[in-house]
């Protein structure tokens, strides 16, 4: 009975420990990213690396989600005479929730999936652990980058991805509901306002930084070998997109209140 409570309080303990590690790396990561000295080259190999290799499942995703959500809409509210307001219904829809969460979604699962896989072969090659005995942050090295890399791309990828996915859905009304050009381009412009796009703007802030600081932190604590960083690249993609799933409801609440 004794043994199996000493179990009980481990497996309780295990998950506090996990979550304080990570609002450690958090507090440490940003403090270390807005203090000086300011590795601008590191940040922009990241977002090289990061950001424009992510263009293209980024735009294909955005892309097809605009056109799918304006056939939908059209198809499945034919009475109502919903087409002829796909325009706003695209561009809301895209600004506020769908641009944001699929580009976490999608990006941030490649992206995250490849910090962890990096920082968990120099971890378990002890390559971290000989940057410490040089006196060298790993910290300031090896996450900032990659957290301001992010921070930066991901807003900048879902702004891409909106405009794509508008795009997507002026295709659709045009080619597929007869509509004209003119008519679409207005409802858009009419409908969509700052506050939908500063919406979907800080929600990817939030989203990028999850997505780093897991990706990161994930990495940093892989053990075992190729086996143990393939088991960390695995959790990576599993806990950012529940987070970002997660945060996302939240946000909403948040941002309805503030903006």
């Amino acid at each position: 009975m004794q043994q199996a409570r000493h179990r009980i309080l481990i497996d309780f303990k295990a998950p506090l420990r996990e979550v304080g590690a990570i609002w450690l790396l958090t507090a440490r990561g940003i403090s270390a990213l807005v203090s000086p000295p300011y590795e601008f080259r590191s940040w922009l190999g990241q977002m090289g690396h990061l950001g424009v290799s992510s263009l293209g499942v980024a735009s294909v995703t955005t892309l097809f989600t605009g056109m799918v959500l304006a056939l939908q809409t059209a198809y499945s509210l034919p009475e109502l005479g919903v087409k002829y307001y796909i325009g706003s219904v695209v561009s809301k829809s895209l600004t506020r929730e769908l641009g944001p969460v699929l580009v976490a979604l999608i990006v941030g699962g490649r992206i995250g999936s490849g910090m962890t896989a990096e920082l968990g072969t120099m971890k378990v090659t002890e390559q971290v652990d000989a940057m410490r005995s040089m006196a060298a942050d790993p910290i300031k090295k090896l996450v900032v980058p990659k957290l301001a890399a992010t921070l930066i791309m991901l807003p900048a990828l879902t702004v891409l991805g909106d405009l794509l996915g508008i795009l997507g859905g002026l295709f659709v009304a045009v080619n597929q509901l007869n509509l004209s050009v003119g008519l679409y381009i207005n409802d858009v412009l009419q409908t969509l306002t700052m506050e939908d796009v500063f919406n979907g703007l800080g929600k990817s802030v939030f989203f990028a930084c999850f997505i780093a600081i897991i990706g990161c932190h994930n990495g940093l604590t892989a053990s075992g070998g190729a086996e143990g960083v393939g088991h960390a690249t695995t959790r990576t993609v599993v806990w950012a997109s529940i987070m970002v799933l997660v945060s996302d409801f939240f946000l909403t609440k948040l941002f309805h209140v503030l903006i």
